[in-house]
């Protein structure tokens, strides 16, 4: 009953659109495992992500840009819901999007939005059937091709896709995001003449670390490699160029659809890249972090703070670079204030409307950020305020207090200098933790 009055509320609460002024179409680009320094519109010179840097110059570029979590399934759980992973009841890769989650398919589809989600959910119904997940169609996309869950994510060249809700062959030799990329461009084709929300979460450069042989091809004998038969750093910036080429495939085709104007795009990653075993040591001979410390897993900067980009024609400045802290929760609230609709507060969105700040008229208002990883025997606790970040690392670990911004390496504790504001940061992150949904 609750979930059917906040959507009733959502409806009443809408905003007339001035006269003549259209809904935005809003498209979210989702890397895996991307690191903030492997995008060439971060400095990237060993390879260029062309299509993505064209598209920083029609937009903003945020270099504070931080994830809500430093693994797939919370981290997708706060950007679609704006809800912290201790409320949204996804804080380890193992748990599901609770069904009676407000995700903003949802709220957008409300908003007379057509809602496709092609490429990676993490959550879904396993192919092997031993566990009944709650599929995304049942949280407000209407189209859907691709993984459903993690088992299986990480594939580039898969055998079987999901089809809706029915898994199917896909052509032998087929890459993943290049079929993804397909799906969008007939799911824009089709609904250019309506509003429509398109997430297109990609499975690059996520191990497998494979990609097409025409993209490995250039980078051939550029890289040293552990073994040349494999190539596996010449298949990471394969991964990357690939998927830059597939943005740029959909960037096209709203631009022949004269649909550019109209449309948000936001791009960003679900977190830092990793030097776990799977990726074969392609992310950390690559730097793919830099110049952050830390990993995937991790709360320090390499793990949590990421590339993105917003563009909208007329809306959001060109060429311009935002160096204020934004936070994966915004991302809900603002895309729907850009939609006309408002928050129903019976959604307890932890996130905050930064559209006028990303159209340069404001900046950010002063805050706390706060992030928790303390599953898979880890522990870490972070509180951020403006350019300062409270850690903890470890149960019995000693806090530690760093400036991002003048020591993105986070390698001076600056805790002895600034105790006062120390304890407020561990006071604000022990009353957050406090709120974790039972």
């Amino acid at each position: 009953m609750r979930y059917l009055i906040s959507l009733m509320l959502l409806v009443i609460s809408t905003s007339i659109a001035a006269a003549g002024e259209k809904t935005p179409n809003i498209i979210v680009i989702l890397a895996d495992d991307m690191g903030w320094g492997d995008v060439s519109f971060n400095g990237r010179k060993e390879w260029t992500t062309p299509n993505l840097d064209k598209l920083a110059s029609k937009g903003t570029k945020f270099t504070r840009w931080y994830t809500a979590a430093v693994v797939c399934a919370p981290s997708r759980a706060a950007l679609l819901t704006g809800k912290h992973t201790i409320h949204n009841g996804v804080w380890a890769n193992g748990h599901d999007l609770p069904k009676s989650e407000v995700t903003l398919a949802t709220a957008l589809k409300r908003l007379g939005y057509v809602t496709g989600l092609f490429g990676k959910w993490h959550h879904g119904q396993p192919r092997d059937g031993a566990k009944t997940y709650v599929h995304p169609m049942d949280h407000g996309f209407d189209e859907f091709f691709g993984y459903t869950d993690a088992k299986h994510a990480w594939e580039k060249f898969p055998k079987q896709l999901w089809h809706g809700r029915e898994l199917k062959d896909v052509p032998a030799g087929s890459y993943a995001d290049t079929m993804f990329t397909d799906k969008c461009i007939d799911f824009v084709t089709r609904n250019k003449g309506k509003p429509f929300f398109l997430y297109l979460p990609f499975v690059a450069p996520h191990f497998h670390v494979e990609a097409p042989e025409d993209d490995v091809k250039p980078f051939v004998g550029k890289f040293k490699e552990k073994d040349g038969k494999k190539s596996v750093n010449a298949n990471y910036a394969g991964m990357i160029t690939r998927l830059d080429k597939e943005v740029g495939r959909l960037l096209q085709k709203l631009e022949d659809l004269g649909l550019t104007e109209n449309t948000i795009i936001v791009f960003t990653s679900d977190h830092g890249a990793t030097f776990e075993t799977g990726n074969m040591g392609a992310s950390m001979f690559h730097r793919s972090n830099f110049p952050f410390r830390g990993q995937k897993r991790t709360l320090w900067e390499g793990g949590i703070r990421v590339p993105a980009l917003v563009a909208w024609k007329g809306h959001i400045p060109a060429g311009k670079t935002n160096d204020q802290p934004m936070h994966m929760c915004d991302l809900f609230p603002t895309l729907i204030t850009a939609a006309k609709g408002k928050v129903v507060p019976a959604w307890k969105v932890d996130g905050q409307s930064m559209l006028a700040v990303w159209k340069g008229e404001a900046k950010a208002p002063e805050r706390t950020l706060f992030w928790e990883w303390r599953m898979e025997k880890t522990y870490q606790i972070a509180a951020m305020r403006g350019p300062i970040k409270f850690i903890i690392d470890g149960k019995d670990g000693k806090p530690a207090m760093y400036d991002v911004v003048t020591d993105p390496g986070e390698s001076n504790n600056i805790i002895n200098q600034h105790r006062e504001m120390a304890n407020q940061l561990e006071r604000e992150l022990r009353d957050w933790l406090a709120t974790q949904r039972k």
